[in-house]
């Protein structure tokens, strides 16, 4: 079974935990926490004097409420779906939104466009750093212990998912237009820097009771219709030394993610790996059901994004389904739901950890439609 076919078969197995979950109505972990950059931001950047935002027209016209909420896509975010998938009913509000108590009890999003591991990324772009992101959560975990009291929060905060996403504007937005970063470091010395960032994160999450982390890798940088235009050549081909750099970062994040779970006990951590899924979609898109995937659908879609891509950009397509991206930076709608179901396939262990906690007869009943999915795909060469 070839790489193509075997995200098919992953998606179909996905689809077959979606539907036990969703309609029996189940929610498999307690609170979903997103933290971040604008490939999570579900709106904090609304909030702040910055000029990364997305709270206008076209952003958001494919969303549930056909209205512009913060989010960097014409409609769900990749998290958006994975909360659908865990069972959720609604989305991970953004935190600076003040959402109300009930909302809050089921997690938050602290994700700012244009953060990353390299505090000075977010401080260029007036975004919320990583360190401030987790002084909000520590925040957030106050609320809860309000509302709900000590007894049940540690539960909450041990048992529920929390995802990570970041590097990217570290790279690409900051690394790669500073003479000054490149005269200084090489990728691989900003890259030690990054993960340095990293490992603090994670370790200030696990004194705060968390154990359950998922990270995701750097995208195919090089891929990104943004970085064609300014680094790329007439060929509009990716930029194959920012893949290089991406694959570089991917593989010491995986070894500083070993050292952490050896570091930390009880901590669960699992990487997710988006680079390989969406350069294949970016290299095969019609086997995706995709036909554009050099360019986005806002405006010229080779490098508009944030106050760029707005309701007056000429050349916006009006149906984004068949483009891999929504703008110069971001995936569409369409590429994020495969995005969620790769990440799913990915991160069942790190859910049905927390199945076995919870009711153990789902674990089984879930666990047995899954393999019986690969089994079929397997026999039928899907």
């Amino acid at each position: 079974m070839d790489h193509l076919n075997l995200n098919r078969c992953i998606f179909m197995s996905s689809y077959v935990f979606v539907s036990v979950i969703m309609i029996n109505g189940y929610q498999l972990v307690p609170a979903l926490c997103i933290f971040g950059d604008s490939v999570m931001d579900a709106g904090n950047n609304n909030y702040l004097p910055t000029f990364l935002r997305a709270n206008f027209l076209p952003y958001g016209r494919d969303f549930v409420t056909h209205e512009p909420t913060g989010r960097f896509c014409n409609g769900k975010l990749a998290v958006d779906y994975t909360a659908e998938y865990l069972g959720f009913r609604t989305y991970p509000p953004p935190y600076l939104s003040a959402a109300n108590g009930t909302l809050l009890l089921n997690g938050a999003n602290f994700a700012s466009a244009g953060s990353g591991f390299y505090h000075r990324t977010a401080r260029l772009y007036q975004s919320i750093t990583l360190t401030r992101q987790i002084a909000y959560y520590r925040d957030w975990q106050d609320q809860v212990v309000n509302i709900v009291g000590h007894k049940r929060t540690n539960a909450i905060f041990s048992r529920g998912i929390h995802i990570l996403c970041a590097g990217n504007s570290d790279f690409l937005q900051h690394y790669y237009i500073s003479p000054l970063l490149n005269r200084m470091y090489t990728p691989s010395q900003f890259s030690k820097i990054l993960l340095n960032s990293y490992y603090a994160f994670v370790e200030s999450l696990y004194s705060l009771g968390v154990r359950r982390i998922g990270v995701t890798t750097l995208p195919p940088v090089g891929c990104l219709p943004a970085a064609i235009t300014l680094f790329g050549d007439k060929t509009r081909g990716c930029v194959s030394r920012f893949n290089n750099d991406a694959m570089m970062f991917n593989n010491k994040l995986n070894e500083t993610s070993q050292r952490l779970v050896a570091q930390f006990p009880g901590l669960k951590l699992v990487i997710f790996d988006i680079y390989h899924p969406l350069l294949d979609i970016i290299t095969n898109p019609s086997n995706n059901d995709f036909y554009e995937s050099r360019r986005g659908c806002c405006g010229t879609g080779i490098f508009e994004t944030s106050f760029l891509c707005n309701a007056n950009s000429i050349g916006t397509c009006s149906n984004a389904t068949g483009y891999v991206f929504w703008d110069g930076f971001h995936p569409s709608e369409a590429a994020n739901r495969i995005l969620a179901q790769t990440q799913l396939a990915q991160g069942l262990n790190l859910i049905f950890y927390n199945c076995y906690i919870y009711n153990m007869k789902w674990l089984i009943c879930i666990s047995v439609c899954i393999k019986l999915t690969m089994f079929f795909c397997k026999m039928f060469k899907i």
